[in-house]
């Protein structure tokens, strides 16, 4: 398959699994942390000779489930293995190959948490003899709320087992849960947090209206061989892939609200080179691997300095080489400063090319998302990856509301803002209508006037819904 030398995480961790020690690995995205974990497990499964479901591998996306099984039947081609994804979005008859697989006992289960907990529930699931456990992309689990499932599997385990845990970031949580499921870990970390050294960083301020311009400007002045456009919400994938299909590029989408089919349909044809451009959120910002990805874009700043790493990752994989380009607006500069100090280095921001008018100033001070600031070409009074006043109380009530449906991010990060509207941009310079409450010109509240009106009715003497009287008061549940 190509390998010749391991990389820094496989030196490190290739020993230590073969020593049957708990490990906690941190390394950033694009070195080769899969095939750590997957090389010394196929070696031993295939010499143990299990009668029995022996690996678990929990992972955040069902692309990632599928693409790691892809990877067990390439570097287990000529080893007694077998393996399955379980993740939903599937067809029934898919449901009942996953259940035949979890009641006849495949070496290797590679599994979204969610899709797992179902199939648990209906009690046919044997996990009781598991030597294995991963949880690759632990972070990013973490973050879409799988926490709670991920115990309850884990509880599900024999305790005599080994555990792996790799992250391409540290956060608190990671350490925390690493204290409740790993015993005496030993450590691994590599270049937390920061993008492979091939990968060439560039950042344009723009207004909204001066995003696509400035893409086709891009592309046709770029050798772009194949190139991931994200952006933070999946309302804006569809307009970016007709407006660059109007230009003239072969370009698809991909996002949650896809059938698993029409996302694997658009991924292979990626792949494949059927065209030239794929548009997505932040699901195919972990853990894919597309071979020589020359381009990144960031069609807006993502929310979390951490998943512009991610974004990022994707291109220059494999000591290969890479460019990334960010487009950051007027109100999303202040995450720029947040990036620049995870890296630990400033990001060139680059002059818009000629004609195309004026850019907004750098200040990343400014916090005003996009609510009536100053500021020309905002479109719709919409936000281009602003997040809201506090990120952390968003994190807490998305932790609230439980685990998120397998495959999809966040929804502060896919579809909690309102859409940008990429047609019809308003002219440079133009103010966006006032949102409903917001401060500045008042304007009075007819429903309260008529609430008021209708209180003072209903109390005066002869009313038959007066106080004290039998007849119901009519309630509006419209």
């Amino acid at each position: 398959m190509g390998y010749n030398t391991p990389t820094p995480v496989q030196q490190q961790a290739i020993p230590l699994i073969l020593e049957r020690k708990d490990i906690i690995a941190c390394a950033q995205t694009g070195t080769g942390k899969t095939a750590a974990y997957l090389l010394p497990l196929i070696d031993r499964i295939s010499h143990a000779n299990f009668g029995f479901t022996s690996t678990l591998i929990l992972v955040p996306t069902r692309e990632l489930a599928k693409q790691i099984d892809e990877q067990v039947e390439g570097l287990g081609y000529f080893a007694p293995v077998s393996s399955i994804a379980i993740y939903g979005g599937s067809k029934g008859d898919e449901w009942e190959q996953q259940k035949r697989a979890l009641t006849s006992g495949a070496d290797i289960i590679i599994a979204t948490p969610g899709r797992l907990m179902s199939h648990m529930a209906l009690g046919y699931v044997k996990l009781d003899q598991l030597q294995y456990l991963v949880l690759d992309e632990a972070d990013k689990m973490l973050d879409m709320g799988f926490m709670d499932d991920i115990l309850k599997i884990v509880r599900s385990l024999p305790a005599k087992r080994q555990t792996l845990l790799f992250s391409a970031t540290m956060p608190k949580k990671i350490r925390e849960l690493a204290q409740q499921i790993l015993q005496e870990p030993s450590e691994i970390n590599l270049a937390i947090s920061k993008p492979a050294e091939g990968i060439d960083q560039r950042l344009y301020l723009t207004y909204d209206n001066q995003k696509l311009p400035l893409l086709e400007h891009l592309i046709r002045e770029l050798e772009v061989s194949n190139m991931i456009i994200f952006t933070s919400r999946k309302s804006n994938v569809n307009q970016i892939v007709r407006s660059l299909q109007k230009m003239g590029f072969g370009a698809e989408g991909i996002m949650s609200d896809l059938t698993q089919e029409e996302r694997e349909k658009a991924l292979q044809g990626f792949k494949n080179k059927k065209y030239q451009i794929l548009v997505a959120t932040d699901i195919l910002s972990r853990g894919i691997d597309i071979d020589s990805l020359s381009h990144v874009v960031n069609f807006d700043m993502p929310q979390d300095a951490e998943d512009y790493v991610h974004r990022v990752g994707r291109t220059a994989r494999a000591a290969s080489t890479g460019m990334a380009i960010t487009f950051v607006n007027e109100n999303d500069m202040y995450r720029v400063r947040k990036v620049e100090q995870l890296i630990e280095r400033d990001l060139p921001k680059l002059a818009l090319p000629e004609g195309f008018g004026p850019a907004p100033v750098f200040d990343p001070t400014r916090r005003d998302f996009g609510r009536g600031g100053k500021g020309g070409g905002r479109q719709g009074g919409g936000r281009s990856g602003g997040g809201r006043a506090s990120e952390g109380g968003s994190k807490d009530r998305n932790r609230r509301r439980g685990p998120k449906p397998e495959g999809t991010s966040a929804p502060r990060r896919e579809g909690g803002d309102r859409p940008v509207k990429l047609a019809n941009p308003r002219p440079e310079g133009e103010r966006a209508p006032r949102a409903e409450g917001q401060e500045g010109e008042h304007k009075p509240n007819r429903n309260k006037s008529r609430n008021r009106n209708k209180n003072r009715n209903r109390n005066k003497p002869g009313n038959s819904n007066a106080q004290g009287s039998s007849q119901p008061v009519p309630q509006d549940n419209s």
